[in-house]
């Protein structure tokens, strides 16, 4: 993720701000443009701006304002749900329905179906009326109640069905994969010179959004792949040499894997996208297993989805509808692999093998995560309020933040080999830095 500057960090307008606000705070403690939050907090990378005189890249700071660009009376929104399942979807559905109802006044609010697709040309299914009775209760279920999908139509019949639809407030929900759409509809409304606000929040169990430190769904997620690690630990203990084999989600960056081994202390090995490993061989992973097994009689291993990589040919993966090259299952060749190793050795070894991908997928936020999802819905509706558009709901440093969508060029955020997390991966496990 590459250092920004000042320039790509600024969130583009849909105009003036020349109306009140409905929403009346104490002591009028409205959020201005002008506060913000610097990218690096630490005094001795602020040190030479502030000797430069050079602007100091910063994030505008979410929250209410003052003054708003469009009519509440005026406003029609659409919120759309692309990619993957997550925790916390309906909560994040039902939390900026609620904002624009019960804040601000708006009464005319659409649900896209099944992702982008539901705003093309000729959609298969009618946008769905929200009201605050229709999600009253949704955020105590898993999924999304407007279904999602992959893959985007074009571009221009997004827009088309924006215009056709009196729309000029759309709230996308999604990954990587939905912001690089959502940045694509934004440039085309804004060639077109159309007043129509796009304001993403973003969605990633694999919490590998740049320039967002933490995404909705991402606790769920850690919770959840913790009780499939308890699981394996117990699998293992219970058989002599008995190996519990956890595959997990992250895609490249392996954040919920390293973070679920902080969270439990039950793994040995962590395997992650971000630090390359050797399955075979001296130093590498059965040879340390081999070593553990030896002095423990059982071992838990916990691998990121993206990592090991290089043990796939690329071009028989192909890619999947958004645009991301699909991965081989290290899982599934660990535990062959790993059943050979106890053959060729003679070793009489265990593998119990768990996948809860779609399970964790599947559940409804958990308290945390619920009051993360309202935060950013209410103050996406407020940033789309006060007519900036272009951009995401971001979190940095504690504080929720403007992020223009035009940043995200600069690649996934992802673990840092050489930093804390990482570090703290491995004094828990006891695993070297290398593995072969």
């Amino acid at each position: 993720m590459e250092k920004p500057n000042g320039t790509i960090l600024q969130i583009p307008s849909l105009g003036p701000t020349t109306l009140s606000t409905p929403i009346a705070l104490p002591g009028k403690n409205y959020t201005t443009d002008t506060e913000r939050l610097a990218y690096n907090p630490h005094l001795s990378a602020i040190a030479p701006y502030l000797k430069s005189g050079e602007p100091l890249p910063g994030f505008e700071i979410a929250g209410p304002r003052a003054q708003l660009f469009f009519d509440p009376q005026d406003v029609r929104a659409a919120i759309v749900t692309c990619g993957g399942l997550c925790p916390g979807l309906n909560a994040v559905i039902r939390a900026l329905v609620m904002q624009l109802w019960h804040r601000y006044g708006c009464n005319s609010v659409l649900g896209v179906r099944y992702g982008f697709h539901g705003l093309a040309a000729a959609p298969k299914d009618p946008m769905l009326a929200l009201d605050p009775d229709f999600v009253s209760l949704i955020h105590m279920q898993g999924g999304t109640i407007l279904a999602s999908s992959r893959g985007t139509p074009p571009t221009s019949e997004i827009v088309d069905s924006l215009v056709k639809n009196k729309i000029n407030m759309l709230f996308t929900i999604g990954g990587d994969g939905t912001m690089r759409g959502a940045l694509a509809i934004h440039e085309e409304i804004t060639k077109r010179g159309l007043k129509i606000a796009v304001v993403g929040i973003p969605k990633t169990i694999d919490n590998d959004i740049p320039y967002v430190r933490r995404s909705f769904g991402f606790e769920t997620a850690v919770g959840a792949a913790c009780e499939s690690i308890h699981a394996a630990h117990v699998e293992a203990e219970g058989v002599e040499n008995g190996v519990g084999l956890v595959r997990l989600m992250g895609r490249n960056s392996g954040y919920i894997a390293a973070t679920a081994t902080l969270a439990t202390g039950q793994v040995n090995f962590c395997m992650i996208p971000e630090v390359p490993f050797k399955l075979e061989g001296p130093g590498g992973l059965f040879e340390l297993l081999d070593k553990r097994l030896d002095s423990r009689r059982h071992a838990v291993i916990v691998v990121a989805e993206g990592a090991g990589q290089q043990y796939f040919t690329q071009s028989t993966r192909g890619k999947d509808a958004s645009g991301n090259v699909k991965l081989g299952d290290i899982g599934v060749l660990i535990k062959e692999r790993l059943g050979q190793h106890f053959k060729s050795t003679n070793r009489s070894g265990s593998v119990k093998y768990i996948d809860p991908s779609y399970i964790i997928r599947a559940k409804a936020a958990n308290p945390a995560d619920q009051l993360f999802c309202g935060r950013l819905a209410q103050d996406a509706v407020h940033a789309a309020m006060a007519g900036k558009t272009g951009m995401l709901i971001g979190y940095w440093h504690g504080r929720l933040t403007h992020v223009p969508l035009q940043s995200l060029g600069s690649g996934r955020q992802s673990i840092n080999p050489n930093g804390e997390l990482w570090f703290n991966v491995l004094e828990t496990t006891g695993q070297p830095s290398n593995i072969g």
